[in-house]
């Protein structure tokens, strides 16, 4: 009994704990605090939770966590901040994957002492949790797919793909029935792995058909079923700390993909339905009456120019500057600036990116004042006021025609409105689409010069000649 006492009161301690995480996180001034919560509240409940198992099972647990942690570690260790979102959805899919089990391992081996009512109950949550479980499992995976680049952006958009959805969900809802109908031993196991391996298809169609413009949406969507899977979890085996802690992660990343969802302008369920966009890298360029669109370019040496002679500089960074790992030096030359008396600040779209927070994140690494790290919101009114704008790796983000074309696919989707600025410097590879695979009218506007190149070579040649004028 006493000892039923001191697990219950670690569990709420690490209750206590996640949900300080989860409000440190929400802040970057607090979000190491948060960090140091959650570890705490993980460690406790880890310990808890081996405190309470039965000294005869130890034996296979103990390896098990040991080669988890390693395969953890090294993982984490050699991960860089461009395969975060990569990483973020593998682990999702290892969340389902475990609910799956877990219900079904349940399922073979009951608790003992159900009957009636209190039986049924038990099986619900079997069933349920199973169904989360797998549709998060195959849809992470394609999600990590579609990230790496190991399956194309594009929407695979079937004929009939919603009907096709609600077939899977309708015979999901029978073979429930069916499974709790069935008494005696093991008499719903049938049931419950054709569920299983349907949820499965369910997940690969719903992930398969979102388009990449809607990839962060879908990571966080993904990370809220994690969540449920995980509540799910702990209702099959009474454990009132994961059913606390998912639901806290399931709310949580429902409420972030309702918020990204609004800042795109689309609905969620528009999102889960498909998404928009064409093959990733392709130019998809198509000027009325075949009329060749022209754009100005540009040098580092120019661009350096530019910002010693402004007065007032916005930065919207994408992920073009997160996979050349270019926000050491892009501080660096904000410090420069600074110094000079000069504004400098930078502008954040909520999808940046493919991850929530993924350009926040990269900038707090490089120790980016946060002060000077604002929303969309927050600076979309001044951008009429600034001298200069650097564009670096952003594409969709900052698009004309999600405002100006009302048949363009991204039309309606709120945007930074960079090329009301004085002058617009766009650093770019080359004049490919960005994720969604539309082409960008602000590319060719009159105040914007394209810089192409590397972005942390091209950031590094300006911070070169900021230093050395004469160089």
């Amino acid at each position: 009994m006493a000892q039923n006492n001191l697990v219950t009161v670690a569990y709420i301690v690490s209750s206590i704990l996640f949900i300080l995480s989860l409000g440190g996180l929400s802040n970057q001034e607090t979000a190491r605090r948060g960090n140091v919560y959650g570890i705490i509240g993980m460690f406790i409940a880890g310990f808890a939770t081996l405190f309470h198992v039965q000294s005869g099972g130890l034996a296979a647990l103990f390896p098990a966590i040991l080669v988890g942690a390693v395969i953890g570690a090294i993982v984490a260790a050699r991960v860089v901040m461009t395969a975060m979102p990569q990483l973020v959805a593998i682990l999702h899919s290892f969340v389902g994957l475990a609910a799956v089990l877990v219900g079904i391992s349940i399922y073979l081996a009951p608790p003992a002492g159900l009957i009636g009512a209190e039986a049924a109950i038990h099986h619900i949550e079997i069933f349920i949790g199973v169904f989360v479980g797998a549709i998060t499992f195959t849809g992470s995976i394609v999600a990590f797919g579609k990230l790496q680049g190991v399956i194309g952006s594009r929407p695979l958009l079937l004929p009939g793909r919603h009907w096709f959805n609600l077939l899977m969900t309708v015979l999901c809802v029978l073979l429930g029935a069916k499974f709790l109908g069935m008494h005696g031993a093991l008499g719903g196991l049938v049931p419950l792995i054709i569920m299983t391996l349907i949820a499965f298809v369910i997940g690969l169609h719903l992930v398969w058909a979102i388009g990449g413009a809607d990839m962060p949406v879908v990571v966080s969507m993904l990370n809220s079923y994690s969540g449920w899977a995980a509540a799910a979890a702990g209702f099959m085996l009474s454990n009132d700390l994961l059913i606390i802690t998912g639901a806290l992660v399931g709310s949580s990343g429902a409420i972030l993909s309702y918020i990204m969802c609004r800042a795109m302008n689309r609905s969620f369920i528009s999102v889960i339905l498909g998404g928009f966009g064409t093959e990733s890298g392709k130019v998809v360029v198509a000027a009325e009456g075949g009329e060749q669109k022209t754009y100005v370019t540009t040098t580092a040496e120019e661009t350096a120019d530019l910002l010693r002679n402004a007065k007032s500089v916005i930065v919207v960074p994408g992920y073009g500057m997160a996979v050349a790992q270019a926000q050491y030096a892009l501080r660096a030359i904000t410090q420069i600036l600074r110094e000079w008396d000069i504004q400098v600040r930078f502008g954040i779209h909520p999808v940046a990116g493919r991850l929530p927070g993924h350009m926040n994140v990269l900038l707090a690494e490089a120790h980016v004042p946060y002060d000077i790290v604002l929303e969309m919101d927050e600076i979309n009114a001044d951008f009429p006021r600034t001298d200069a704008v650097l564009v670096i790796g952003a594409n969709d983000i900052v698009n004309p025609s999600a405002l100006d074309d009302p048949n363009s696919p991204i039309a309606g989707m709120p945007v930074l409105e960079v090329w009301k600025a004085k002058t617009v410097v766009t650093m770019k590879r080359s004049m490919a689409s960005g994720y969604s695979g539309i082409d960008n009218p602000l590319f060719y506007k009159e105040n914007t010069h394209m810089l192409f190149g590397d972005a942390r070579e091209t950031v590094e040649t300006v911070l070169n000649r900021l230093r050395n004028p004469e160089g």
